[in-house]
């Protein structure tokens, strides 16, 4: 059995994928090998899954970009919707709202009144363009009405938001907790519709801004036309993975919420973050660099 993930080693999706690999090579008695195919934003993994046999055997890592390629990219060789069938759900990534502690806000109000009355002279940095930091922050943007320059990074934007180049930023939350701990970052808000454990006392942005949530995930996929018992066979056992309380409490170390559902409902999430993040995407014009 093949799982194949769309980023390189060491990355925390990859991270993920392996945490189900090991447990579900456990509850199968054979091995699991995962097979990184990083490139295009996940497009080249999924192609792989696309065009794999319809058997169980080779399976793909589903993640938010997924969802966000489907509008971003304008001529895949594949329908996501259509040539994927969602399996199971792994988690749900929290992000987090941080700007450099010199900025003035000290709240989301604040924030956007500060942006209000400084259009486009605060930078939002984002690990590139289309990627779900930008996205985060583009919807925060169409739904303040707020003007902040985008900057995206090929590598580490650590250093310019540390030292004021760029001011806000939208990212995951294991990422900057220490930076948060320390004082060097302002948290101002979760972009998850409820407050998170890891960071109690942050209120959400949704607090501020009504209907605002935003967050990432992960899941298992399988290429269409797999038959339905083995779709829901790996789904129980994906879903035992995942109650694991080792499992659980690995994946909470990654900063992540663990989450699993059926092959239906999760299908209907990634339904729902397509047309979200579809939004999102045409309404700010964003296209691939």
């Amino acid at each position: 059995m093949h799982i194949v993930v769309g980023v390189p080693p060491g990355l925390a999706p990859d991270i993920g994928g392996r945490l189900i690999g090991q447990g579900l090579s456990e509850r199968f008695g054979q091995p699991v090998v995962i097979e990184n195919r990083p490139g295009a934003s996940s497009n080249m993994a999924t192609e792989l899954v696309v065009r794999a046999p319809s058997d169980g055997y080779t399976l793909l890592l589903v993640s938010t970009a997924n969802a966000i390629n489907v509008t971003f990219y304008a001529n895949l060789p594949f329908d996501f919707g259509r040539d994927i069938a969602p399996v199971a759900s792994i988690n749900r990534n929290p992000f987090v709202m941080v700007v450099n502690s010199s900025l003035p806000a000290k709240t989301v109000p604040e924030f956007v009144a500060y942006a209000k009355a400084n259009p486009g002279k605060i930078n939002m940095a984002s690990s590139g363009n289309g990627t779900l930091p930008h996205l985060c922050g583009e919807l925060f943007k169409m739904m303040t009405g707020v003007d902040l320059v985008h900057v995206p990074y090929r590598s580490s934007y650590m250093p310019d938001l540390l030292g004021g180049q760029v001011q806000v930023l939208f990212d995951g939350i294991a990422g900057v907790t220490e930076y948060i701990r320390t004082g060097k970052l302002r948290a101002l808000a979760v972009t998850t519709a409820t407050r998170q454990e890891a960071l109690p006392d942050i209120p959400t942005v949704g607090e501020s801004v009504p209907g605002y949530e935003a967050s990432g995930y992960l899941g298992i996929g399988a290429p269409k036309s797999t038959p339905a018992p083995i779709v829901e066979m790996l789904n129980r056992e994906i879903n035992a993975v995942v109650a694991d309380p080792n499992v659980k409490a690995r994946l909470v170390g990654l900063g992540v919420e663990p989450m699993s559902m059926t092959p239906a409902e999760f299908s209907k999430f990634i339904a729902d973050k397509t047309e979200k993040w579809a939004k999102v995407i045409k309404f700010a014009n964003i296209k691939p660099d």
